[in-house]
């Protein structure tokens, strides 16, 4: 798929990857979409200090310049020593364009990004009926946990190589790049 994939739900809008010019808009989308609890949840402790997954940081924008929508994806150990893998999240769509596909598109798009880019796992918390139609399941991350509290039910995977996850225990990990202290500070 090229970066600049029309989302299929509007002529519009298209997936682009994110820019640091964009970092306004989506801390305000996601402010919005998640509130003000968002930077407590335990995805955040994997997130802080780190700089999404080289390519995997993706943005929907309007014809006229508009954020509506943003996932990214981070880079993480499955597991003390375990193997890499990616952590989704957050997605999030503005709310005035909800039930319009960019949800579905940036999924899409995202999953075939870091397929593309060779990662082999995706995991991530939340809705499972959502995220089901996307392949993600619970069935492979019984073993593994996440940094702090989280609803077990809503802690899935998606395997981009079949039996990656076989056998993987442990909590995740950070890893990837870090930010650099200013811009730690406006990403965060």
């Amino acid at each position: 798929m090229n970066i600049e994939e029309i989302a299929k739900t509007s002529p519009d809008i298209v997936i682009v990857a994110e820019t640091f010019a964009d970092i306004p808009a989506r801390e305000a989308l996601l402010d919005r979409a998640m509130g003000p609890k968002r930077r407590k949840k335990s995805s955040e402790k994997l997130r802080r200090g780190r700089r999404p997954s080289e390519g995997l940081a993706l943005i929907a924008r309007t014809a006229e310049g508009s954020v509506v929508g943003t996932v990214r994806l981070w880079d993480v150990r499955l597991g003390e020593g375990g193997p890499a893998g990616l952590l989704l999240g957050p997605l999030a769509v503005d709310q005035a364009m909800k039930s319009a596909g960019i949800g579905s598109a940036l999924m899409r798009h995202a999953i075939a990004e870091a397929a593309r880019l060779g990662h082999r796992a995706i995991l991530l918390v939340g809705d499972a009926p959502y995220y089901a139609r996307f392949g993600f399941t619970a069935d492979k991350t019984a073993q593994l946990a996440m940094p702090g509290p989280y609803e077990r039910e809503r802690f899935l995977a998606l395997e981009l190589v079949s039996g990656v996850l076989d056998g993987t225990k442990g909590v995740l990990k950070a890893a990837g790049r870090k930010l650099k202290t200013e811009r730690a500070r406006l990403a965060a």
